[in-house]
């Protein structure tokens, strides 16, 4: 019996429309699975969606993907940024309903100045709520875990257990694997069996089928250097085969992956698509 098949594809620009453009790059570079932003991922502006391109990519039949922008904390001891947090992820699960989204992917956060506990405190009063309002229809919240730079609240995969303790292990909460985040933080997939141990370890910790997207990005930096800087596939310190043996693990199978990966254009990413589609039948 074979496992379930892991779509492959990127995060794709939507200049031009969700559709009229998201689709159009995702064609270019083989994608069978996309990631987009529904807002500047860089401001907190919560733009309307064209229900003409949200029903184009509802109907092609990806599976779907969208980032929460990057400002989101809900860790920030500033009252504006939490506010604006609340709003902008509600505006994204909203956002990714309407395209038929299966995740929202949010960064977990830092605490910035206050203490783990107050912040982690906030994460459970802001974002409980959140999962709470989401529809059975509507897309999962999928915790990214980051780097480990600075204060932030989580970077290896063991660090979600207190999210998921915190927010009840709700019906709607998952997780999405960055491995260049991962690889900075400390678990050294490029080792023998680096792969299956991270793995075990965010299912120890998260439980069974809580792993909903993987991005898949090689590193310019080492293991442990708490750097999120991105790779082409193959071309960093974790290697392409890491990748590989990701796809075959038994918990990570159908699971989709979305290239982050550098590059201008649509070459540089097809290629590093291409390189997983090889890996995965490898």
């Amino acid at each position: 019996m074979t496992s379930p098949f892991s779509p492959i594809g990127g995060h794709v620009p939507v200049a031009g429309g969700l559709a009229s453009g998201g689709l159009k790059y995702a064609a270019e570079i083989g994608a069978e699975a996309v990631q987009v932003f529904v807002a500047n991922p860089r401001g907190w502006a919560l733009p309307a969606g064209k229900p003409a391109e949200d029903a184009r990519l509802r109907e092609e039949g990806l599976p779907v993907f969208v980032h929460a922008p990057y400002l989101v904390n809900f860790g920030s001891p500033s009252a504006e940024t939490l506010a604006k947090s609340i709003a902008t992820v509600r505006h994204s699960l909203e956002r990714g309903r309407a395209i038929g989204a299966r995740g929202v992917v949010v960064h977990t956060g830092s605490a910035v100045s206050q203490s783990y506990e107050a912040a982690m405190d906030q994460v459970r009063a802001h974002v409980l709520p959140l999962l709470d309002e989401i529809p059975d229809d509507g897309p999962d919240l999928l915790l990214e875990p980051m780097a480990g730079q600075g204060a932030m609240l989580c970077a290896r995969v063991e660090d979600l257990g207190p999210f998921f303790e915190r927010l009840d292990r709700h019906p709607k909460l998952g997780v999405c694997l960055d491995t260049c985040h991962a690889f900075a933080a400390g678990h050294d997939l490029a080792a023998p069996g680096g792969v299956a141990a991270t793995v075990d370890a965010l299912v120890a910790t998260v439980g069974p089928g809580r792993l909903k997207l993987v991005h898949a990005n090689d590193s310019k930096d080492a293991c442990g250097s708490a750097k999120d800087r991105h790779e082409n596939i193959g071309a960093g310190q974790i290697g392409a085969e890491p990748f590989g043996a990701l796809l075959r693990h038994p918990e990570v199978a159908g699971v989709p992956f979305v290239i982050e990966t550098p590059g201008r254009g649509a070459e540089p990413h097809r290629a590093d698509i291409d390189v997983l589609k090889r890996l995965r039948v490898a």
